[in-house]
């Protein structure tokens, strides 16, 4: 059950569209969504879930603001009459674009679609785009396999300002992109029509879930977003997990996670892209007899911790930067290579 208490806001720490994080009077921090519960001010009463960060869960030590008793009603109504979060007293009218782009084509005509696992691997995989394709438009797509407001990832909103994010898209319960949709094949269709999208990155939002079971993880999503894409007509790229730092058996080299998406759970016929000067992904995948049932390409990644620092982007998987893991980001790039060598027919990479 979730545990609430109520606090005061003592000091307004940093403000963007969509989330507040303040100070509180016992020491504590916390977010504001404000496109639920509306602003904060310093001074105001608040009552805050503390749940998280009680459990030792990785909110990075955030509660959250659920209510501001200083004001006795809010209202902001939506541009739609599609609700989110719904069936909780914090439903929103958020719309969804499906509203006005009644006529998008429901199909991909080829287009490169990576499918990520972790939203830390957004990073380098537009970051690698981008740097092949600085003319293209790129799309994320969140899905609501783990937090639902966009607002709450600084990742988008740093690769947003930095240019290497053109439009965002909330599917299924993900709320907050520039573009609300109604499930992952919609949100799709609508990045490319409504949002011009050269190529899209598909991945959950911070926060994922795991369990240390087969089959008890949130990026399990994968398999279905990949499958999902070829029926769609586009070209779906895997982006593979892979560590030589993570102290966790499951997660050291190729991940389970990307085994199982991959070997037992997707029927798409998938590109993954590995990392040339990495012979250990190819040796993983092939072990798995991956490269049987998928697409495997080797490609060239550029220096991606330089790429993420020239756009002044920090970014870290289970708290370690690029310095610490570059197979991880090195890994992730070779998706974002292979989406920008996308010719053509879908499923096909020339490079």
């Amino acid at each position: 059950m979730p545990r609430f208490v109520t606090r005061t806001v003592t000091t307004v720490l940093e403000e963007r569209t969509g989330l507040q994080r303040v100070q509180l009077d016992d020491g504590s921090r916390a977010y504001v969504l404000t496109a639920l519960i509306g602003p904060v001010a310093e001074g105001d009463d608040v009552v805050v879930n503390t749940t998280a960060v009680d459990l030792g869960l990785g909110t990075g030590g955030w509660h959250v603001v659920h209510w501001n008793l200083s004001r006795r009603e809010w209202d902001a109504p939506g541009p739609g009459h599609v609700l989110k979060l719904r069936y909780t007293s914090l439903q929103v009218d958020t719309g969804v674009a499906e509203e006005q782009h009644t006529e998008a084509p429901a199909g991909l005509d080829g287009l490169p679609v990576v499918v990520c696992g972790l939203h830390s691997q957004l990073a380098p995989v537009v970051a690698a785009l981008r740097a092949c394709r600085p003319e293209w438009r790129v799309a994320y797509v969140m899905t609501d396999a783990a937090a639902l407001p966009l607002a709450l990832s600084d990742l988008v909103a740093g690769l947003t300002r930095a240019g290497l994010v053109d439009v965002t898209v909330t599917a299924g319960q993900a709320f907050g992109g520039a573009l609300e949709a109604v499930n992952v094949p919609s949100a799709l269709t609508l990045a490319r029509a409504a949002g011009g999208a050269d190529a899209i990155v598909v991945g959950m939002g911070p926060g994922g879930v795991g369990t240390a079971t087969p089959l008890g993880f949130g990026a399990l999503e994968q398999a279905a977003v990949l499958d999902t894409v070829e029926w769609l007509g586009g070209t779906p790229i895997a982006c593979l997990r892979y560590s030589d730092a993570d102290a966790r058996d499951r997660h050291r080299g190729l991940s389970h996670h990307s085994v199982t998406v991959l070997a037992r759970a997707a029927y798409a016929r998938a590109v993954v892209p590995v990392p040339e000067g990495v012979p250990a992904v190819a040796e993983a995948l092939a072990d798995a007899g991956i490269d049987r049932r998928h697409q495997v390409v080797t490609v060239p990644v550029p220096d991606v911790a330089s790429l993420l620092a020239a756009a002044d982007i920090e970014v870290t998987t289970m708290g370690r930067g690029a310095d610490e893991e570059p197979e991880f980001f090195a890994v992730a790039a070779a998706a974002g290579v292979a989406a920008a060598a996308i010719r053509g027919e879908p499923g096909t990479v020339h490079v």
